[in-house]
This record gives structure tokens, C-alpha cells and sequence, in this order.
């Protein structure tokens, strides 16, 4: 990607997780409240499933992740400086905190059981991959979820519906994928209108996974929003349909 003169205006319009989190803990009573509740649906899932990933015991790695949804309730991240990284990094460091202490509390409950250091050297490069693989699927459930939300929102829409058809047959011919989606809506569908439909579709999802992607940086620039769908391993699934400005 070339050098950019700022990030185009729909990505400027973006509020970001930063922003959220300020709003997290320094609105008013509801807006706060609001704003950490969306904190708490849009990461709780990705939080627990990086938690798993350490901690191998199912009821442990509840009780713990629990704990950490409870911390973005209660507020404490209201300190948090969006110079000294990503949001996702933020909570990266928190989990590994709590897990790391949790680990310390078993080894003097049970000396034989765990070893503390393991999580801070050993384990390092699988922790990383751990979590950035929690995260790039919590943010492809928010980019399905926020797709599946506008096709309810707009009559006529079949973007989510067909794009999972897509997935889940991925083999299919735009004919069948036509007989699929006409047996959905009750209407007939020719191939070459499931075809552009399909196209459409794709770049739908593009623009609400660039948007996710964007929410969760400080300063949501093209090349680093691009850097952050290669680090995701996300960038195939937009190439296509980046902004041309962005090129």
C-alpha cells in the first residue's frame, strides 16, 4: 500500500474501542454503563477463548474470564493511554496478568501442579498465536454479526443469507447457490443475479471487517489497518475490495 494523506472519511467516522472506553469511564451514569457493556459483548468471547488456550481447565478458564468482564464492568481500565498500543494488545497484557497470578496462587496451593514461569518464556509464541487467533475470530463473528444486522435492516437484502450459503457450500455452482437462496426467500433467482448479489455481498462484509478491524486501533490509517489484516491473516478476505484511494 502507497503512503496515504489520512484515511478516508468513512474510516475517520469510526469510533474506535479507545473511544469506547473513554466513554466507559468518562460519561454520564448510562453512557458509561452503555458503553461498558458493548466493551464486554464485543471482547468477552475472545477473551474467553484466549483464557482456554492457557488454562486448559474449562470451569477454571469461566471463573477467569468471568473475572475479566467483570474488570471492564467495574472499570478498571480507565487509565488505559491509546499511545502505548492496540486495544487488543490492552487486553492481551490484562488476561495474561490475571492468568499468570492465577497460576502463582495454584503453584502455592499446589506446588506440583503448575510452573509460573512457563507462561512468561516458554510458552511465549503459542501465547501469541493464541490469542491472535481468539481475536481474528471475534472479529469475523463481529463482521458476520454486523452483516447479518444490516440485512435485517434493509428489505430485500440477502447479503448475510447468501454469503453463508457460500460457506457452508462452497463447492456449489451459482446455479445451485440460485436454488438454494430461491427455496430461502420464496422467490425465483436466476444464476447471473446470484452472481452479482454474491459480489455485492463480499464487499459488504469487506466494509464491516475493515470497520471492526479499524474500531480496535488508536489511529485507524489505512496502512495500519492493513497491517493489522495481515497480522490477523485477514487480508485475503478483503484485497479485492479495498478503497481506491487506499491503492
Amino acid at each position: 500500500m502507497t503512503e496515504s494523506h489520512g484515511p478516508p472519511s468513512r474510516i475517520e467516522a469510526i469510533s474506535t474501542r479507545w473511544t469506547l472506553l473513554q466513554q466507559a469511564h468518562g460519561g454520564s451514569t448510562t453512557t458509561s454503563g452503555e458503553a461498558r457493556n458493548a466493551l464486554v459483548l464485543r471482547y468477552a468471547a475472545a477473551v474467553r477463548r484466549y483464557v482456554g488456550a492457557l488454562v486448559r481447565n474449562d470451569a477454571e478458564a469461566d471463573d477467569l474470564a468471568q473475572d475479566m468482564v467483570m474488570r471492564l464492568l467495574g472499570g478498571d481500565f480507565a487509565g488505559a493511554d491509546p499511545a502505548r498500543g492496540r486495544f487488543r494488545d490492552l487486553l492481551k497484557v490484562a488476561v495474561r496478568n490475571m492468568v499468570r497470578n492465577h497460576w502463582a496462587k495454584q503453584k502455592r496451593r499446589r506446588p506440583v501442579d503448575v510452573d509460573v514461569a512457563n507462561l512468561g518464556v516458554a510458552a511465549d509464541e503459542s501465547d501469541e498465536q493464541s490469542w491472535l487467533a481468539a481475536w481474528r475470530r471475534s472479529v469475523l463473528d463481529l463482521a458476520w454479526n454486523a452483516l447479518q444486522q444490516e440485512e435485517r435492516k434493509r428489505a430485500g437484502s440477502v447479503a448475510y443469507t447468501l454469503l453463508r450459503m457460500r460457506a457452508d457450500h462452497p463447492d456449489d455452482s451459482s446455479e445451485q447457490l440460485a436454488a438454494r437462496l430461491s427455496e430461502k426467500t420464496g422467490k425465483p433467482m436466476r444464476a447471473d443475479a446470484v452472481r452479482q448479489k454474491l459480489h455485492r455481498a463480499r464487499e459488504q462484509f469487506a466494509d464491516v471487517l475493515l470497520a471492526e478491524i479499524a474500531r480496535g486501533l488508536d489511529a485507524p490509517t489505512p496502512d495500519r489497518i492493513e497491517e493489522e489484516l495481515v497480522e490477523l491473516g485477514l487480508l485475503e478476505l478483503v484485497r479485492d475490495f479495498l478503497p481506491e484511494e487506499w491503492k
